[in-house]
């Protein structure tokens, strides 16, 4: 199992409450940026440790790189969180949160799409491949 996911399994539920409470706040259908912004207070007053935008290395055969990375969340260094407001989540969505896990070593990563009636049918779960197996 991934030394990490038990941890991002417990965070999980805590993140999907906290985007439901905005959700619940502001509703569909405003710009993505909004719904980050007020995540990310969300977060903070509920004592989630988050990141965003980090400095990763990338490795590529003998070439090594630093590279911003424009994640949303990063909680506690072990679940990435992507929000989107768009009508559909596409496959290259799922694509960049993949990228991002692996990049990473992320065990879960969660996409959670505010453009929803409920935001509970806009999240999306997703783990690394073995991550939870023994």
């Amino acid at each position: 199992m991934h030394p990490d996911f038990s941890r991002a399994d417990r965070w999980s539920p805590k993140v999907i409450g906290a985007a439901i409470e905005v959700h619940r706040d502001k509703g569909s259908g405003l710009l993505e940026s909004i719904y980050q912004k007020c995540l990310a207070h969300e977060l903070l007053l509920r004592g989630i440790p988050f990141e965003r935008e980090l400095i990763v290395p990338i490795t590529y055969k003998d070439l090594v790189f630093d590279e911003p990375l424009r994640l949303d969340f990063y909680i506690d260094r072990c679940l990435i969180i992507e929000a989107k407001a768009v009508e559909k989540i596409l496959p290259i969505h799922v694509a960049q949160l993949l990228s991002y896990m692996r990049l990473l070593n992320s065990p879960i990563g969660l996409l959670i799409n505010f453009h929803e009636v409920t935001v509970k049918e806009g999240i999306r779960r997703l783990t690394l491949k073995g991550a939870d197996q023994p």
